[in-house]
Formats: structure tokens, C-alpha cells, sequence
């Protein structure tokens, strides 16, 4: 279905995500995949504020996870639950090669 394509970014993206919810919440943090037309990727928290995208300064160690995933996703966001919050983004799927003489 493609999502070996997928795959390295998908890593990239959730690796800022979940090291945000560590860096920066405690226990428990979810993570969620799941696939039917998009791929849909939730990250939660128990924390009901949302995370802030900064542009980052060139010497800077850090602070450039949620700009990754602005640029590397085809959406995202975040919304606040009754017990934290989500940060969610989508990758659209790979088309699937066409089915050959079979």
C-alpha cells in the first residue's frame, strides 16, 4: 500500500513529536497510526497546551521539530482532549502501481 515509502519521513516526524511530549509532559504518551485513504499519525499528552512553532536561529540545537512537520506532512494540527492533548499530522498515501496482466 506504500507506507514503505512513507516510512522515513513518518519516523522523522513522529520522533520530534513523541521527544516534544517527553521533553516536555509526563506519563502517559500515546501514539496512534492510522491508514485508510491518508495515513493519519496522533501523537497525545496529558497536557492541554498545544505546542508553539518557532522559527529556529541557525546555531540553535533544537526547536525545529514542529517546522519539520509543517513542511514534511501534508497537514496538521493539534486539538485538546479531556485528558491532554493531540498533536496529529496526515500523510497522503503513495498511489498503489497499477495491477499488471495477470
Amino acid at each position: 500500500m506504500g507506507l514503505l515509502e512513507l516510512s522515513d519521513i513518518t519516523e522523522l516526524l513522529v520522533s520530534e513529536l513523541v521527544t516534544n511530549a517527553v521533553r516536555y509532559s509526563e506519563a502517559p504518551i500515546g501514539l496512534r497510526l492510522l491508514q485508510d485513504r491518508l495515513l493519519l499519525v496522533e501523537v497525545s499528552d496529558p497536557l492541554p497546551d498545544p505546542p508553539k512553532q518557532r522559527q529556529a536561529a541557525r546555531t540553535d540545537e533544537g526547536g525545529r521539530g514542529l517546522e519539520l512537520v509543517h513542511w514534511l506532512a501534508d497537514s496538521w494540527g493539534t486539538r485538546v482532549e479531556e485528558s491532554g492533548k493531540v498533536v496529529w499530522f496526515e500523510q497522503s498515501l503513495p498511489s498503489a502501481p497499477p495491477a499488471g496482466p495477470g
